[in-house]
Order: structure tokens, then sequence, then C-alpha cells
């Protein structure tokens, strides 16, 4: 799937550096992009203050396939938190850290301008 002449992936890392970058203007400290371990891949992570978020980054071009946050389905939702634990654990950040789970979605504005950002705090628990 082809948007233009950018490819899904091309697109996927232009969003969820848009979301590195309005988070961070909201007061969020990024603290890794892209991380990656066996149990999958968390978008962002950040400290909002005192808090560790794990940040799960969505783009739709249209409502056709649904809200851009339904993609965060139970599966994801599992593979995210398995991937926290496992960054938690490797980076020192002790079971007393609070945490949360963000989803940031990006909706294409249907007369084509620039698409709709949208933060959902705490979008689920672990």
């Amino acid at each position: 799937m082809r948007q233009g002449d950018e490819s899904c992936r091309e697109t996927g890392s232009r969003y969820e550096r848009e979301a590195a970058a309005r988070l961070s203007r909201m007061g969020y400290r990024i603290l890794e992009e892209n991380f990656r371990c066996r149990h999958g891949e968390i978008d962002l992570i950040a400290m909002e203050g005192k808090i560790l978020v794990f940040i799960e980054v969505k783009y739709r071009s249209s409502l056709r396939s649904g809200d851009p946050a339904e993609a965060v389905d139970g599966r994801k939702k599992e593979r995210i938190v398995r991937c926290a634990k496992y960054f938690m654990m490797k980076r020192g950040f002790g079971g007393e850290t609070p945490c949360r789970f963000d989803v940031v979605t990006f909706l294409r504005d249907e007369a084509g301008g620039e698409s709709r950002f949208r933060l959902i705090r705490d979008a689920f628990w672990a």
C-alpha cells in the first residue's frame, strides 16, 4: 500500500517524528524512538514529569479502515506491554516507577490539509 510516492514505512516514520516533536513541545522528554526487542517495538518512550510513558503512533489517511486508535488491538497492546517491561528491566527502572501507555493518532484531513493530531493519555492499562 502506497501513499503517493511514500511507502507505508516512510509514512509511519514521518508521523512518529511529528509525534515526537509535538510531544516535546508539550513537555514530554523523549528517551527512545523505535525501541526494539524480541517482544516487539515501541514507537516512542518518554518521560512526562516523573511518569515513564510508552507511546504508540498510528496514522490513517481516512476512516475507511476505522479510527487509527482501533489499530492498537489486544494483541498489539500485549506486545507493547511485554516490550515496556523489558525496557524497564534493561534500563534499570524499578517496579515502583509510574508508567502509562499513550496512543497518538494522526488522521488526514479530508480536504487534504494537515493531518489531525490526537493524544490519548492512558489509552490502555497493563
